[in-house]
């Protein structure tokens, strides 16, 4: 089934096994999610981006799993199976009986209110919440996996790698989204920080700090249920994931910077840091948290070359793309 006959099929609250009232949808550049109330599925596109690659059934089957087994490291009671999507006749059923057709990953449906960023947008964020932040990722990085192939993706020169396509991809914003200057000094300083500490990166490699990290450590995939949930771990690409931990919590501690909590951000490291015994985090933050928030910055770019997404969209897609490359050249600053 091709994605539009999927999306209409999938809005038939028949073709749940729980027999919702209503479903209501979402879409991603990769993934369609649908809501019944009780359940969310997230249905992958069949779509090869080069970082990632979901063109056949086999593989969106196989990386369903992997999303499946990965987010249950830190959200075992929300990610709860992988579920074939099958045909009889005219009719689509999840579960059912039937040809399969596709897959989808089924997950509890959460009260979005309770997501990190939203309960900072109403002021309900307070320095011990994120201190349980904290400690819940110093529990998740004691156990996850490292080994001399997932190190290597942190070398300096394969870090040099990510920076430099970076670069790459955000020319063509020079005069839009970043200026030449700030363009210029971010490279420069990124440039000048791999090769002067060269030797802090192969250390960072010797202690075991490049780990199988979540990838895409960010506000709103924090979840304030029972315990704390963190979602959405990056399954489609081992490089965005076999990172130093620096890399990972930093991307947190960015987005706390980003909305203005600064102070949040510094408890957040700290607490890590005494809980974790990784005093040499802070040589390597600024560099990941500038990267992090260039990374931002490009994805939020490239948001102004989507056909599919209105003005409005565009406008404050525009907006926050200024305002990660502000903190990135702030962060460049801090390099020297």
């Amino acid at each position: 089934m091709d994605t539009a006959q999927l999306q209409r099929a999938l809005m038939d609250p028949a073709a749940y096994p729980e027999r919702p009232g209503s479903v209501s949808f979402t879409e991603t550049h990769i993934s369609l999610v649908f809501f019944t109330g009780a359940h969310a599925y997230k249905v992958k596109k069949p779509v090869n981006f080069g970082f990632l690659d979901f063109t056949t059934l086999d593989k969106r089957k196989h990386f369903c799993q992997l999303e499946l087994n990965l987010n249950r490291r830190l959200s075992r009671d929300i990610y709860l199976a992988v579920v074939p999507i099958r045909k009889k006749g005219g009719r689509v059923v999840i579960d059912g009986e039937g040809r399969t057709v596709e897959y989808a990953v089924k997950m509890k449906q959460i009260p979005e209110d309770l997501l990190m960023d939203r309960l900072l947008d109403r002021g309900m964020i307070s320095r011990e919440m994120v201190e349980r932040v904290a400690d819940r990722l110093v529990d998740f990085y004691g156990k996850t996996e490292t080994n001399e192939r997932i190190q290597s993706f942190a070398r300096p020169n394969r870090l040099r790698q990510d920076t430099d396509e970076n670069f790459e991809q955000t020319e063509k914003y020079i005069g839009t989204t970043v200026s030449g200057r700030q363009f210029r000094e971010i490279r420069g300083a990124t440039d000048s920080f791999l090769e002067r500490n060269r030797q802090v990166f192969l250390q960072r490699i010797r202690e075991g700090r490049i780990r199988d990290c979540h990838g895409d450590l960010r506000l709103e995939h924090v979840f304030f249920g029972q315990e704390i949930s963190i979602l959405d771990c990056i399954e489609f690409n081992e490089r965005f994931r076999y990172i130093d931990i620096a890399a990972d919590i930093g991307f947190l501690a960015m987005d706390l910077d980003y909305r203005g909590r600064g102070d949040l951000s510094r408890v957040l490291i700290d607490r890590y840091v005494n809980r974790f015994g990784d005093p040499g985090i802070y040589r390597v933050l600024d560099f990941y948290k500038c990267y992090r928030a260039y990374v931002r910055g490009k994805v939020e770019s490239f948001t102004l070359d989507d056909p599919h997404v209105d003005t409005g969209e565009k406008e404050r897609a525009l907006d926050r793309a200024l305002e990660y490359f502000r903190l990135s050249h702030q962060y460049a600053g801090m390099l020297s």
